[in-house]
C-alpha cells in the first residue's frame, strides 16, 4: 500500500490536469470575458487558444510534476491550484500581453485559503506566516522595480509576484529568492534567443508572466523531497 497511494495520486493528478488544461484552453480563447462572466461565455463553444491537445498534455504533465514533488500531502491542492492558475495566466499573457485581475485575485485568495487549510492540517502556522510575509515582500520588490522601470514590467507582473512569493514562502525564504531569480533568468534567455532568431528586438516587450510562473514552479520542484510512487 505504501507505493499504491502515491501512484493513485499521480494518476489522479494526470487526469485532473488534462481536464483543467482543456478548460484553460477554452477560457483563454474567450478572454476578455463579459461582465458578469457566465460559464457559457467563458467555456462555451468554439476553438481553443492553443493547438489541439497541447494544453491538456502540458497541464497534465505539470500536475504530475507537482504530485511527484509534494505527494499525498495537505499542501498539494495549493500547488495544483497554482499550476492551473499559472497556465491560464501564462496563456492569456502570451495572447493579450496582460495578467488580468479577474484571474490574479481569485488565484491569490484561493492559494491563501488552501495554504491555511494545509497549515491547520499539519500545525504549520509558522510556514503560513512566512508565506504571507514572502508574498508581501515579493510584491513590494517587484513594485519598486516597476516604478523604476515601468516600461519593462506591469502591475500584473507585480501582483503575480505576490502570488508566487506566497506559495514559495511556504517552502522557505531561499526558495522565494531562487524562484524570482529563475524567472528573470528564463526571461533573459528567451529574449536573447528571440533576438538571435530575429523574432524580437531590443525594444520588443515580451510577456513576463510565463517566465515568472515557470521560475517559481522550477524552484518549488527542485526544493525538498520527491514523493514518487516507486
Amino acid at each position: 500500500m505504501t507505493g499504491l497511494v502515491p501512484a493513485l495520486v499521480v494518476a489522479g493528478a494526470a487526469l485532473a490536469g488534462a481536464v483543467v488544461g482543456h478548460l484553460v484552453d477554452r477560457a483563454a480563447a474567450r478572454f476578455p470575458w463579459p461582465r458578469p462572466a457566465t460559464v457559457g461565455a467563458v467555456l462555451g463553444g468554439g476553438g481553443g487558444a492553443a493547438p489541439r491537445g497541447l494544453l491538456e498534455v502540458a497541464t497534465a504533465a505539470l500536475f504530475v510534476l507537482a504530485a511527484l514533488r509534494f505527494g499525498p500531502t495537505a499542501e498539494l491542492p495549493a500547488w495544483l491550484w497554482f499550476v492551473a492558475a499559472g497556465v491560464l495566466l501564462s496563456v492569456i499573457d502570451l495572447r493579450e500581453r496582460l495578467l488580468p485581475n479577474r484571474v490574479l485575485l481569485p488565484a491569490t485568495v484561493g492559494a491563501l485559503l488552501l495554504l491555511t487549510v494545509a497549515a491547520a492540517a499539519g500545525d504549520r502556522w509558522d510556514d503560513l506566516l512566512r508565506a504571507v510575509l514572502a508574498g508581501a515582500a515579493a510584491f513590494g520588490a517587484l513594485l519598486v522595480m516597476a516604478l523604476v522601470s515601468p516600461a519593462g514590467m506591469g502591475m500584473g507582473d507585480v501582483k503575480l509576484a505576490g502570488l508566487l512569493g506566497l506559495l514559495l514562502g511556504w517552502l522557505g525564504w531561499p526558495v522565494v529568492v531562487t524562484g524570482l531569480l529563475l524567472g528573470f533568468v528564463i526571461q533573459a534567455v528567451l529574449g536573447l534567443a528571440l533576438m538571435a532568431l530575429r523574432r524580437a528586438g531590443r525594444d520588443t516587450e515580451l510577456p513576463f508572466g510565463p517566465a515568472l510562473a515557470g521560475g517559481a514552479l522550477a524552484a518549488a520542484v527542485l526544493a525538498g523531497t520527491w514523493h514518487g510512487p516507486l
